[in-house]
């Protein structure tokens, strides 16, 4: 079966079957993308199991902390959840691209022109997330839960739930980290605008804050980890925002000079 995908241009008319059809083979590259990127990670899979067992804090005295299996296939499945979610951060810029592009005959063509960059940023900061994740809240919230009264207990962490708090907290950061992307969306649409956001900074600050409660983590350092990066990408959307909205003005000045005829 050969794959044939064609992007739609605006307004162009066509059948449910061939809108099916382009949805069939944009999955089709999508999974494909995954299962190639799932085996290369299976294939590394111990490479990446090192990496995030390196976040394992030491003990108060010095000693490491080791890592439990409590049952039969649990590290099968360890690796199996490892190298998927690998898999997806490595595919993300193909898994967007394919949705993006599916959608695009939507939107107006100046809207689609303008949108470009989005491109670039999601799997740019969904994977800037991952990494903050992983240097900064994941030892922070480590260090502190796994020796909060750890002199009353013998610390011996399941590996399973070590590895899935792991990748929850990347997979968390990663998202959060979307919102410069969301926010350049929603400004191209006119949603919203930064002076709307700076009028209601105050309460936008408290929204971000119950966000990072109900993200995962459940002490106070894993919270704080998390609502930083929120109050600086908070920030940094409204000064893009501000950006969109000039270079907006200035196409409306551009246009407005051209002589008719």
């Amino acid at each position: 079966m050969r794959l044939r995908t064609r992007r739609l241009e605006h307004e162009e008319e066509v059948t449910v079957v061939e809108h099916l059809d382009e949805l069939r083979n944009r999955l089709f590259i999508a999974l494909g993308c995954l299962a190639v990127g799932f085996s290369v990670a299976f294939w590394r899979h111990t490479d990446i199991i090192e990496l995030l067992k390196r976040q394992i804090p030491k003990t108060n005295d010095g000693r490491d902390i080791d890592l439990v299996v409590l049952a039969v296939g649990e590290q099968f499945k360890i690796a199996v959840t490892i190298s998927f979610w690998a898999a997806v951060l490595v595919a993300l810029p193909v898994l967007f691209y394919q949705l993006y592009a599916y959608v695009l005959p939507a939107f107006n063509p100046d809207y689609n022109a303008r949108s470009w960059p989005v491109l670039i940023m999601v799997p740019a900061l969904f994977a800037c997330g991952a990494v903050f994740a992983y240097i900064v809240v994941i030892p922070a919230a480590a260090d502190f839960l796994l020796k909060f009264d750890s002199e009353l207990y013998i610390v011996q962490p399941r590996a399973l739930d070590w590895y899935e708090f792991c990748v929850t907290m990347m997979l968390a950061v990663g998202i959060i980290f979307e919102m410069p992307a969301a926010v350049l969306l929603l400004t191209r649409a006119g949603i919203v605008n930064s002076r709307l956001m700076r009028r209601y900074r105050r309460y936008a600050i408290v929204v971000l804050a119950v966000i990072a409660a109900a993200l995962p983590g459940i002490d106070p350092v894993t919270m704080l980890m998390e609502l930083a990066p929120l109050l600086v990408l908070y920030e940094l959307s409204i000064f893009l925002s501000q950006a969109v909205e000039r270079r907006g003005d200035e196409d409306v000045d551009d246009v407005d000079v051209v002589p008719d005829g």
